[in-house]
């Protein structure tokens, strides 16, 4: 059982989210308080449980059908363990939920509830936004960006913080406590998700038709598809090229998104699985580009 529920955790995207919430919670200059630990573990197992569990419930006859499953890329959940996987993803998040909802200010708590909303509707029957074409993509990316939403939530108003982001820290500073380059920071996380969800989606078109599901890339194709990742995540990049340096440098890392994706403009319906290779490039880009969001971090708190 415990193999099972780690498997549809996604070991491999934990740092996915919890790092969002902690890079942007330094950001703010909200320093190692409790509320950074706890969000950071939050987003880190049980968040990603509930994410992927509900997916794996829900899409059990598409996974089926999909040779990626199976492995650390998500588990084919035997009908016996839905409902199990259901409950230890509502135990897990619960005590953080919890202590959020009475501790944090009411824009946290709000932005908690939607994050977990959309965790939810993106693959619960009734609701299902992962089956609605370009909906499924901003869910998708919602799951990503808005840890990083909560981190700024829960410090907006605070002290200055790294690089300007956080309030006080100087004319660039809106209302909201957060700066211009913060902002240009957080559209551009939003975009690489949406980039990342329509590319990912598109090797597995061949199972979500067989299953009689739909996505961006069911219904843009293939081709469409990765061009609609390759736009969002050049976007992403020049977005992040202006914002100040060294956070500028991350416009390279999104660069090396954008370059890993343009190597399949060429593919067809028939040859999707093709961007399996471009994936699996992904999963070790998102790796490399936390080592140098660390980096930046570590200067921006020496300098």
């Amino acid at each position: 059982m415990l193999k099972h529920l780690f498997l549809s955790s996604r070991p491999l995207s934990w740092v996915n989210t919890a790092y969002p919430f902690g890079a942007a919670y330094l950001l703010m200059g909200g320093g190692l308080s409790l509320d950074f630990w706890l969000g950071c573990l939050f987003f880190l197992v049980p968040y990603n449980l509930a994410m992927y569990g509900i997916n794996d419930v829900f899409d059990y006859e598409s996974d089926m059908r999909n040779p990626r499953k199976g492995g650390v890329e998500g588990s084919v959940l035997d009908p016996a363990l839905h409902r199990p996987t259901l409950l230890a993803a509502v135990f897990s998040c619960l005590p953080f939920v919890l202590y959020f909802l009475v501790t944090a200010p009411w824009m946290a708590k709000a932005m908690l509830v939607f994050s977990l909303f959309a965790v939810v509707a993106y693959s619960a029957r009734g609701l299902r936004f992962k089956e609605i074409p370009v909906l499924d993509s901003v869910t998708s990316s919602l799951h990503f960006s808005t840890p990083a939403w909560f981190a700024v939530t829960l410090l907006a108003g605070g002290a200055g913080g790294v690089f300007g982001v956080g309030a006080g820290a100087g004319s660039g500073v809106l209302s909201s406590g957060v700066s211009a380059a913060g902002v240009l920071g957080l559209i551009a996380f939003f975009l690489w998700g949406m980039a990342s969800q329509a590319f990912g989606a598109v090797q597995d078109i061949g199972p979500d038709r067989e299953a009689g599901l739909k996505s961006i890339a069911t219904a843009f194709g293939a081709r469409g598809t990765v061009a609609v990742a390759v736009a969002l995540y050049a976007a992403a990049a020049v977005l992040m090229g202006l914002t100040p340096f060294p956070l500028d440098i991350m416009a390279v890392v999104g660069l090396a998104y954008t370059a890993n994706a343009v190597r399949f403009l060429s593919i067809d319906d028939a040859s999707a699985e093709r961007t399996r290779a471009g994936w699996q490039v992904f999963l070790w880009l998102n790796y490399a580009a936390g080592f140098v969001l660390t980096m930046i971090l570590l200067a921006g708190a020496l300098l």
